[in-house]
């Protein structure tokens, strides 16, 4: 698999892929093989697979060093079960892009998934800093325990608005993957709900994790792309996304709202930039 265009490696022709494909789809049913698959179907498929898979595993790596850090022995082993479970997810999501043909180990050699932005340098926006498919807010350091949790309350409950999507995809074994997927990411959510609340409700620590949120918000935010784009048009055409973007975000949002108000924390502004977007959003956990 080169980083450009993956090819299906069916050896039916395009039409006959795209006839059953369309057959299945109309009758309520999911696909399950790339003989299935219009070439279409599987560049836009493969293409949100690679995202999340490579976004599981860059999350990981972001949370190895909060192993050592975390305040507690309780939580050293908790963030230690958090990066198993990441990697975990993105090791499933790998293998599902094995059995459609991709050679994932080639893939994933080709790119630093420790690699992080300097906090100096200008915000992403939704911008890529490198060539690998994860999603921009991996690029960013942890560099508190606010941080870590803020992350977790933030970008964890992004990525399962997100995944509410994949489990009615008309990709059986990805949405098949996505229920046991779902349920860690939910645990994670309320890890940093937890401690996101024990912070905000503690004097000593309310400013440090409303400065936490005033930086991930915002970058959380940007994860979900812009509003009616061709790709997420496209994404909905095929059954793989239900939502558009906009949409996504607003659950979000309101979730979020909803909870920084029953804690006494100020939800930032944020305005998006759609002229500089680049990417669509993507998937991730």
């Amino acid at each position: 698999m080169s980083d450009g265009v993956m090819k299906n490696p069916s050896a039916l022709s395009n039409e006959e892929r795209e006839k059953r494909m369309w057959e299945k789809i109309h009758k309520g049913e999911v696909v399950e093989t790339a003989d299935e698959m219009s070439d279409d179907y599987f560049q836009n498929l493969t293409n949100l697979m690679l995202q999340q898979a490579d976004s599981e595993l860059a999350g990981a790596f972001g949370y190895v060093p909060w192993i050592m850090k975390a305040p507690t022995t309780e939580e050293k082993l908790a963030v230690a079960n958090i990066v198993k479970d990441e990697v975990r997810h993105a090791r499933a999501m790998y293998r599902l892009l094995e059995d459609l043909g991709i050679d994932v180990d080639s893939h994933v050699s080709k790119h630093d998934y420790t690699m992080r932005v300097d906090l100096k340098a200008d915000e992403l926006k939704s911008k890529r800093a490198a060539d690998d498919r994860r999603v921009n807010i991996f690029y960013y350091t942890i560099d508190t325990w606010a941080d870590f949790v803020m992350f977790q309350f933030c970008m964890d409950r992004g990525a399962g608005h997100q995944l509410e999507d994949v489990r009615k995809s008309t990709y059986g074994p990805w949405k098949r993957e996505i229920e046991r997927i779902f349920k860690e990411e939910m645990m994670h959510v309320n890890h940093g709900d937890f401690w996101v609340k024990k912070m905000a409700l503690d004097r000593s620590t309310k400013a440090e994790v409303q400065a936490a949120l005033d930086k991930w918000y915002p970058r959380t935010m940007n994860i979900f792309g812009k509003p009616k784009t061709a790709h997420n048009a496209t994404y909905r055409n095929y059954g793989l996304k239900a939502r558009d973007n906009d949409e996504v975000r607003k659950g979000f949002t309101d979730e979020v709202r909803l909870k920084c108000s029953e804690w006494g924390l100020k939800l930032p502004d944020w305005k998006p930039d759609w002229q500089k977007i680049e990417e669509d959003g993507v998937i991730s956990g």
